[in-house]
Parts: C-alpha cells; sequence; structure tokens
C-alpha cells in the first residue's frame, strides 16, 4: 500500500491540505488582525489629527487675545499721557489769552506743569552742554570755532530726551572746532 505512488501522495497531501486550511485560518485571523490594526491605526491618526487643529485654533486664539491686549494696554497709556498732556495745553490757552503783564508768570507755571508730567513718565532731559560729544546721545548740527578744546558741546539747538536709559530723541549741538589760530 505505501508502495503506491497514488496513495502516498493521497497521505501526505491530506495532512498538508489541513495544514493549508490552518495556515489560511491563521492567516485570515492575521489579516483581520491587520486590517483592525490599520482602522485602530487611522482612527488614532484622526484623533492626533483632530487634537493638532484644535491645538493650532487654540494656539492663534492666543495669539489674537494677547495682540489685542498688548493694543488695549498701549491705547490705554496713550489715553492716561494725553490726558496729562492735555492739563498741559489747557494752561497755553489760558496763557494765550493773559495780560502781557501775568504771561511771563503762567508760562513759567505751565513749563514746570510740563516738567512734572515727563517726571512722572521717567523722562529727564539729556545734559549736553559743555560735555564731550557723544553721538549716541546727540545729533551735530554745527561744527563752530569756540575757546573751548575740540569735540566740546558749545550749544544746545534742541534738547533731547530718554526715558530709563533709552534715548527718544537726540539733543541737537554745535560742536566746538577747537582754538582756530589765525595767521
Amino acid at each position: 500500500m505505501t508502495d503506491n505512488p497514488d496513495l502516498k501522495n493521497d497521505e501526505t497531501s491530506a495532512p498538508l491540505e489541513g495544514t493549508e486550511s490552518s495556515d489560511m485560518a491563521e492567516n485570515d485571523q492575521t489579516e483581520l488582525t491587520d486590517a483592525e490594526r490599520l482602522v485602530e491605526l487611522y482612527r488614532e491618526c484622526d484623533e492626533q489629527n483632530n487634537r493638532y487643529l484644535r491645538l493650532a485654533a487654540d494656539f492663534e486664539n492666543y495669539k489674537k487675545r494677547v495682540s489685542r491686549e498688548s493694543e488695549e494696554r498701549s491705547n490705554r497709556a496713550v489715553e492716561h499721557f494725553a490726558r496729562e498732556v492735555l492739563v498741559v495745553a489747557d494752561n497755553i490757552e489760558r496763557a494765550l489769552t493773559a495780560d502781557e503783564s501775568t504771561l511771563r508768570e503762567g508760562v513759567e507755571h505751565i513749563h514746570k506743569l510740563l516738567e512734572s508730567v515727563l517726571n512722572h513718565h521717567e523722562i529727564t532731559k539729556i545734559d549736553c552742554l559743555n560735555l564731550p560729544f557723544n553721538p549716541e546721545t546727540q545729533e551735530a548740527v554745527a561744527y563752530v570755532p569756540s575757546d573751548c578744546s575740540e569735540g566740546t558741546v558749545i550749544d544746545e539747538i534742541e534738547p533731547g530726551y530718554c526715558r530709563k536709559g533709552k534715548v527718544i530723541r537726540c539733543a541737537r549741538v554745535a560742536v566746538s572746532q577747537g582754538k582756530t589760530t589765525e595767521e
């Protein structure tokens, strides 16, 4: 019986067929598992994408809110400063309507009031007269001969101002050329 090649093939093929069907069943289960895994991965991808989109939207809203709050803060600061300067403007108008005898007194009062507003906002005048020229805080508009040493500021045409160490406006000055000798 075992010598018959047909029987041998039939006997050996039967277990192979059984193995193939169990392999196919395992492959089907693996394929189902892989398909389920793929569905799970797609779902996770969608969840991550949705999280990303929400986070991006939240960040965009945050940027808009911070920008709006910054602008509001800036506007309030300007409005506060404007109210203080308007007091000075009102006093200038009063001084213009005053008679000549009290005009100087009114202007002096306005000047003190303006200095008070500037000091309140930590805005200070840059000292420069009789000091060496400093291009970081001064702008030279004239270079003239004088008895002072060369490079010394001899005249302040327009004062400069700074706030907390930062120059707001450079002083416009005339600088000495030094002594000139004429022969």
